[in-house]
Order: structure tokens, then sequence, then C-alpha cells
């Protein structure tokens, strides 16, 4: 039985509507007010983080990777270089994992300090990306995560953003079962978007960074918490492969920081990205 998304509670504003062109007309404004400001005001840092992977490693500061946004359209999303140059050329296309070896030393603190993302408010202000919205995610694993988790199209109705509701409440996808549970929350945002959520989640991202757990960031910015406990679907894959890519999976406990991860979800096939994976 696939995870069931709670009806929105009544503190919830009225929803954005995704279909609606005036909520998508608003949403888009604010993203072009708030992502310039932000633009502008970080434009320093991105320069000096820019440098300093650029003086400790080979490569160059900047990468860039095709991502799925709305409506199933590519496009390319920019980010501050934080593992070795070509890192996939070796090792194929897979998710990072705890301690991954691809990963520079200066590419580790960016990470956990999140500067890495900071280019990708130019994707915003291009209209690639919100500031709030589902993480964006890779075509080698969309095409067999839709075909492994009904309804996992469905969180391409939006905009992917910078932020978001999983990714304040979640860590970082590990395997499949960690993408179905984040899909319940990306599936609420979709239904239930409003300003007052994303004001939450941006309050609640910045929350996040200065240290507090996930639990602390949902008490405090009282987000909705859409997840239901339901046992695993009978007959459901938890080991082999998924649209025809392989995949190993391995049980770990709950992680409760984003840097504590379970292993990867690792495919074989696909052509490397530019400067490295997420």
């Amino acid at each position: 039985m696939p995870a069931q998304i709670r009806p929105a509670p009544r503190s919830v504003a009225p929803p954005f509507n995704p279909g609606s062109a005036r909520a998508d007309r608003f949403k888009r404004a604010c993203d072009i007010i708030f992502g310039t400001g932000l633009a502008l005001a970080t434009s320093p840092l991105i320069l000096v983080t820019w440098a300093l992977v650029r003086a400790t490693s080979s490569g160059p500061g900047f990468y860039s990777q095709v991502r799925v946004g709305r409506g199933n359209r590519n496009y390319r999303i920019y980010k501050i270089r934080t593992m070795t140059h070509n890192c996939e050329s070796g090792s194929g296309v897979k998710w990072s994992t705890k301690g991954d070896a691809r990963v520079t030393p200066v590419g580790r603190v960016l990470r956990k300090l999140h500067l890495d993302e900071l280019p990708q408010l130019w994707n915003v202000l291009k209209g690639d990306m919100s500031l709030v919205g589902p993480r964006p995610e890779r075509p080698e694993f969309v095409v067999p995560l839709s075909a492994e988790i009904e309804g996992y199209p469905e969180r391409h109705q939006v905009r992917p953003g910078v932020t978001g509701l999983a990714q304040i409440q979640l860590p970082a996808d590990s395997d499949v079962e960690s993408v179905r549970t984040k899909l319940v929350l990306d599936r609420y945002y979709v239904e239930h978007a409003s300003l007052w959520l994303d004001l939450r989640i941006m309050f609640g991202t910045l929350v996040y960074l200065v240290g507090f757990s996930y639990a602390q960031v949902r008490l405090l910015m009282r987000l909705p918490n859409p997840l239901t406990v339901a046992p695993p679907p009978t007959g459901s894959r938890t080991r082999g492969a998924i649209g025809g890519a392989k995949v190993v999976l391995r049980h770990q406990p709950a992680p409760t920081r984003k840097n504590e991860m379970a292993p990867a979800l690792v495919t074989e096939g696909g052509a490397p990205a530019r400067g490295g994976a997420r």
C-alpha cells in the first residue's frame, strides 16, 4: 500500500493551486524579487567559494548538471563543484554517500554549510527553479524511480526548489524507500502550496542551517507532517532492478541529520555529468 497523504490541516493557508496561471505568476514574481535580493547579497560569498575550489583542486569552480524540472523538462543546474573533476567517469552515475571519496576536503565543508547550492539562484532567476519546491532529480534516476514508485511524476507539476518541505524534514535520498517517503511530502506540497507555507519553509531552512534538527525545525515552523506509518507493499521490490538499472539497497537505521546518510542507490550506466554528482 503506498504511503497516504493526510488532508491539509485547517491552519494551512489556501493553496496556490499550481494549475492556476494567476497563482503561478504570483509565485514567479516572489521568486524574482526574493531571488534577486539573495543573489546580490550572496554574490561575494559565491565568488569566494568559487576561488577557494579553484585554488584547492583541479577543474572548474562551478559545474553544471542536467536535472528534470516542471513538466518533465530537462534543464541545466549550476552549483559550486564539491567533488573531483569528472569523478563519474570512474564511479558511474550514483548518489553521494556518507564519506564519499569523490568529495574534496573543501567540498565537504561547502556541502555541510550548503554553500555549494547558492549558484542555483541563477536557475531561479532564469525560471528553471523556484526558491521552494521539490528537490530536482537527475534524469538517470527519474526514469527508473517513475517506474518503481507510483505517483512519482506528480512532483514535476511545479518548479523544483532550492529548498523544500521534504528537504528540511528528511535526509538526502539514499535508496528507493527514502525517495518513496520524501514523495509523500513533495506531493503534499504540490497539492497545498501557499505563500504562508513557502515562508515557513524558507525560515525553516535558515533554522536548519544554524544547527536545529529536523524535528525542531518542524515544531518551530509548525510545518505539516503528512507522513503516515504504513507497511511496505506486498511483493514490493527492495533489491534488484528498477527501470533497467541495477540497484543496491542496504538497510540502516534512520539518520537524524542530512549528513548522516545511508549508503547510496547505485545505478550502472548513464552518461557522466560534468564535474560531479549530488
